[in-house]
């Protein structure tokens, strides 16, 4: 069998009132979501730190909460991205991780930069924003991403700037947004956000293989064929080393979305986790500081 990355597949956050009787049993304690989620599924990405801080005691709450291989993805707070110069996020971005991220640990994934739709690309802008993203912060490597929403981001120059800074891009799935498939640093990051809640697993039930099939070839150095075509760049013939690969299926379908992300971690035929049956957290001496509740 030919060598791949570890492939892990979500949602986004773990607090949403209509996944009761859905996802989460009716009866389960609000404070034992994320003991569930976890257990239920291979990743979340936070989309609370996007807005706010958390503290340093949250995220090491966080980390004790979920099991050994869970990992979190975090979006960088929008005070770094939504704004006109780019070169001057610094201090954002180091409020960000002085606030504790590392404190997650091995349970620390990648860092999502997300820019707004009206944000068009200039390469020395957004380059000057590159170069403030340290690749290791309190002797924790750091994975950062970037999702690009406006349509000027579709040129090769970008695609040439994000490589030499090894960062990918977010592999978009939207109705609107642009889906930029071009490989870029050593792992995947895909948000898949055209499911409906029509769909029992958000995704209609024949395309899962499919996004099953194409999150293995990335997870192997290959470029699916199902986005080759998102691909600004020729896609490389030697397709590379094989790259950790992060799916979430967010936003579009989102009652359905963990019934996604569970769909496709069978379909890659991982073992499905079993939340009922997994050991419980130890109880905590005081209540949860701050819950996510955005995602």
């Amino acid at each position: 069998m030919s060598q791949r990355g570890t492939i892990r597949a979500g949602i986004g956050g773990w607090t949403f009132e209509p996944w009761r009787g859905v996802f989460y049993p009716d009866k389960l304690p609000h404070a034992r979501e994320l003991h569930f989620a976890s257990r239920a599924l291979t990743s979340i990405e936070i989309n609370g730190t996007f807005y706010r801080s958390q503290t340093p005691a949250t995220y090491a709450k966080w980390a004790r909460e979920v099991p050994d291989h869970f990992v979190f993805a975090l979006k960088g707070p929008r005070f770094a991205t939504n704004r006109r110069v780019l070169a001057e996020a610094g201090d954002s971005i180091k409020r960000f991780l002085d606030s504790g991220p590392t404190m997650l640990g091995d349970r620390l994934g990648p860092l999502l930069w997300q820019f707004p739709p009206t944000k068009k690309f200039d390469a020395a802008d957004f380059g000057a924003f590159l170069e403030l993203l340290p690749p290791t912060f309190d002797g924790h490597k750091l994975r950062h991403t970037v999702e690009v929403r406006h349509a000027s981001f579709k040129t090769p120059e970008f695609i040439a700037l994000v490589r030499r800074f090894g960062v990918p891009v977010v592999y978009a799935d939207h109705p609107t947004y642009p889906a930029i498939a071009d490989p870029a640093g050593d792992f995947v990051y895909a948000r898949l956000q055209k499911g409906e809640d029509d769909n029992a697993t958000c995704y209609p039930a024949k395309d899962i293989p499919g996004w099953a099939a194409a999150a293995e070839t990335w997870a192997a150095g290959g470029t699916p064929k199902r986005v080759a075509g998102d691909c600004v760049t020729a896609v490389p013939k030697d397709a590379g080393h094989p790259r950790d690969v992060f799916v979430y299926f967010i936003h579009g379908g989102k009652v359905r979305a963990p019934a996604g992300a569970q769909a496709l971690i069978a379909a890659l035929g991982d073992k499905a986790p079993q939340p009922e049956t997994a050991e419980p957290a130890p109880p905590e001496p005081k209540p949860a500081s701050k819950r996510t509740r955005k995602t």
